[in-house]
């Protein structure tokens, strides 16, 4: 699974508060969600979200178990997160909603473009190609069908 898009630089511990607030999730309405995405952490984040791969620190995701969180950086167009780590229940929410993930630990300049391909197991950025930790086929299947949902029904 390839991708491609401009880092957007976050630190480490990012947890699923500082990516969609609480006080948001009176509503269903995916928008809302995606306006105020990264509010509290960075008032402009969201807006640099379109295209974006988000280039983290350890631990990406941590906190509650709010699905929400992945949908709303999903829905802002973010084409993937790389972080050396993830939180495990932020993980499988992200890969149940599509949003690819990769872990490595990369350096980040705001800006630079950022590609990758996930079957092949590479990131690359300022012309270096980085080796990452592989998704299992399933996962990587999941992705491609869009999310956990789509790959269901393309079972049944």
């Amino acid at each position: 699974m390839p991708g491609r898009g401009h880092a957007v630089c976050v630190g480490a511990d990012i947890d699923t508060d500082q990516i969609i607030a609480g006080r948001y999730l009176r509503t269903k309405d995916h928008a809302v969600w995606v306006e105020h995405a990264f509010e509290d952490l960075d008032p402009s984040l969201a807006r640099r979200m379109s295209g974006a791969v988000i280039i983290a620190g350890k631990n990406f995701g941590c906190g509650s178990s709010r699905e929400q969180a992945a949908i709303a950086i999903r829905e802002s167009g973010v084409v993937a997160i790389a972080a050396p780590s993830f939180a495990r229940i932020f993980f499988r929410n992200a890969i149940n909603v599509g949003l690819p993930l990769i872990e490595c630990d990369l350096s980040c300049t705001e800006g630079d473009m950022v590609k990758f391909d996930l079957a092949e197991g590479w990131v690359e950025t300022q012309g270096k190609k980085h080796p990452v930790k592989p998704l299992s086929p399933r996962m990587q299947e999941i992705l491609a069908s869009g999310g956990l949902v789509n790959y269901m029904r393309a079972r049944r």
